[in-house]
């Protein structure tokens, strides 16, 4: 069994629970630094073509090092990302058992103990150093975060708190819930609640209960952010349809959360953003700084992909992706940008405009598109069938590796999903 299938739960007893899809990270990094293959090709200009108000910038949200379960230097991981052509990083190692008891024996854990136990209070502050160290207001963004870690409710990672929380302390859902939404304070005015920072839903449907499943908390709703709907390569889309579990997406969205899409690398290895075809996200910012970075999270301006260098832009009735749309039953105006610079010019791709559904999401349309140029197209909503609306893009010439049902017009590989828009009647 690997370190990544180690995790501990209940009642401060430790058991062991197996973590499907675990794969085996590389150690080397391709090539020399500075060649077509170790370093992603630039891809597509950062200015959209639809509004001139935000920037793109190219993000990995979710990484691991030696503090928990990875193979990697944390002092390496920051480097290796902007090394890598990110623009913004965060380090979120596991949190399972160390915020309290076992983060004040951690100097007495033996070695290798972090794999199983996660991050102590001492590890947290260490990242954050390194983080701030490595942060370059205007140009590149680190971040701290951390990413608690349930064996069977699921996982979620944190950003942007000065604290984190384990699955002692929260050891179910609402139990989450209340710390992320709480302000405490410990001593000399150290933030101990997690009122500050953001969250988001990591690979859902890989641990069997899916957070009660996507069970609403109503007052974290503005603070659970994402949901990842790429996860190292794998999209997931039709996750576990093929059991009879619902699809993740519909799951989420139809419960009532209000989450963005993103992709994450879920890197274990040593070689931080250079993997070509693991997700990442963009996220559209007004600045590449924390605050930026922070105010687009929050504002759901951001879509997953797994194809570095894409520029994917979207309005409904120009409101951008993740905003919301006052539509009882009509028409709207989508506009999508599509780039991914010269090594793309031309390439033909399908748009599938995707709509709740009570299994998997229903397909209102599909329409063709061609990389390097606007596409416009009116696809007719009616807030009785569902009030969200997501926008996926793909590539007919490769088939799904997770497909749905025959004939779903998902079927064929995911380049990139939009944050939905929500729909509310006026």
């Amino acid at each position: 069994m690997s370190r990544r299938n180690l995790l501990a739960v209940t009642g401060g007893l430790l058991m062991v629970a197996a973590a499907p899809g675990t794969a085996a990270a590389s150690t080397t990094r391709p090539a020399a630094v500075g060649t077509p293959q170790s370093v992603p090709l630039p891809g597509a200009a950062r200015a959209s073509r639809l509004q001139r108000r935000t920037t793109l910038v190219h993000a990995d949200l979710h990484n691991h090092t030696v503090l928990s379960d990875g193979d990697g230097d944390p002092e390496q991981a920051f480097a290796s990302m902007r090394e890598a052509g990110l623009d913004v990083a965060a380090l979120t190692d596991h949190a399972t058992l160390s915020a309290g008891l076992l983060g004040i024996l951690d100097p007495l854990l033996p070695p290798g103990a972090s794999e199983i136990t996660g991050i102590s209070p001492r590890d947290f502050e260490l990242v954050e150093k390194l983080a701030d160290a490595a942060d370059d207001p205007g140009s590149y963004t680190a971040i701290r975060g951390f990413e608690w870690s349930h064996p069977l409710l699921g996982h979620a990672n944190v950003w942007f708190t000065e604290d984190f929380t384990d699955v002692l302390d929260a050891f179910a859902m609402d139990r989450f819930y209340d710390w992320l939404t709480s302000e405490r304070w410990g001593l000399f005015g150290h933030r101990r609640g997690g009122a500050a920072g953001v969250a988001g839903f990591n690979h859902p449907g890989r641990e069997p209960r899916r957070f009660s499943e996507f069970a609403l908390q109503p007052k974290a709703l503005d603070q659970m952010v994402s949901m990842e709907i790429f996860n190292r390569r794998d999209d997931y889309l039709f996750r576990g349809w093929s059991d009879g579990t619902p699809s993740p997406l519909v799951t989420c969205l139809n419960a009532g959360w209000r989450t963005g899409l993103t992709g994450v690398t879920d890197e274990h290895g040593d070689d931080w953003g250079f993997h070509e075809g693991k997700g990442r996200s963009g996220l559209w910012v007004t600045e590449n700084t924390r605050a930026g970075v922070l105010a687009a999270m929050r504002a759901r301006r951001f879509f997953a992909t797994r194809v570095s260098g894409l520029r994917f832009d979207a309005t409904a009735d120009d409101v951008h992706m993740g905003g919301t749309l006052d539509v009882a039953r009509r028409d709207v105006r989508f506009a999508v940008d599509l780039d991914r610079g010269p090594q793309w010019d031309g390439k033909p791709l399908l748009i599938q405009v995707l709509r709740p559904g009570t299994d998997i999401p229903e397909v209102a349309d599909v329409i063709p598109a061609r990389t390097g140029g606007l596409t416009r197209f009116t696809v007719s909503l009616d807030v009785a069938d569902g009030d969200w609306v997501v926008l996926r893009v793909s590539d007919p010439d490769r088939p799904n590796d997770a497909p749905g049902p025959e004939g779903h017009p998902c079927n064929d590989w995911g380049v990139a999903y939009s944050s939905p828009w929500w729909l509310e009647p006026a």
